[in-house]
């Protein structure tokens, strides 16, 4: 099974991890001996992807030295860059689109999600939308719901929605797209993906794939001291 491209969102300012971030970008922050993009393209190598995009901001220049054309990792990798100023994690996916294939994968540069993905991506092209998510029954265990799931459709994906009934689920960070439906929209820059998946989830358009392993994540110190106990144990 062929995989289409990951494209891994890594141009945030990372404020939450300052001052380690002011001189370095998220992705290259050391966790358990290594920068983080290490493990995170090692996983996807594992996971059957060959086709990574970067996408970079804040001290991108450094990410692109660090991985190079990918071939260390048995990637392809190619960059898209914000420019002068942040398009947000929406902008920056839609921006990169001369990168995307006709369906691209889309995740988060401070996350480790340990997971199996061809199951994914059967379900993804079984579905017929124009999007899926990952959701996991967090229940505010590790962050705070925001997810309303049928068990076959997100029929809500609101970030102000936690605490309401039906908000048990949460993004677990691993989508997929069909890249019209990101390239289409007309939000202007910088706007966050969650508007887009927020409107399909209310057109009936994004599915869902349950997962139960919880995900891992480097964006608050808390994340990154469980992350490191978590790779180093493996």
């Amino acid at each position: 099974m062929t995989l289409p491209p990951l494209a891994i969102l890594a141009g945030g300012l990372a404020t939450r991890l300052r001052p380690i971030t002011e001189t370095i970008p998220k992705s290259l922050v050391k966790v358990a001996g290594e920068p983080f993009l290490a493990h995170q393209l090692r996983l996807a190598k594992r996971q059957g992807f060959c086709k990574i995009i970067l996408l970079t901001g804040h001290l991108g220049e450094q990410i692109e030295a660090f991985a190079g054309n990918g071939a260390r990792f048995g990637l392809e990798i190619a960059y898209s860059h914000d420019g002068s100023e942040p398009r947000g994690t929406g902008g920056a996916v839609r921006a990169a689109q001369r990168y995307l294939d006709e369906v691209t994968f889309v995740t988060y540069g401070d996350s480790y999600l340990d997971i199996a993905v061809e199951p994914i991506w059967s379900r993804f092209c079984a579905s017929g939308s124009a999007a899926l998510m990952t959701v996991l029954h967090n229940q505010d265990q590790w962050d705070p719901s925001n997810v309303i799931f049928d068990g076959t459709m997100v029929r809500q994906h609101d970030k102000t929605a936690n605490g309401q009934p039906g908000v048990e689920w949460i993004d677990y960070g691993l989508s997929v797209f069909r890249t019209e439906a990101i390239t289409s929209c007309d939000y202007p820059d910088p706007f966050d993906l969650s508007l887009l998946t927020k409107k399909l989830a209310h057109e009936g358009q994004l599915a869902g794939h349950e997962v139960s392993t919880r995900f891992y994540e480097i964006g608050k110190p808390e994340g990154l001291e469980e992350t490191a106990a978590y790779l180093s144990a493996k």
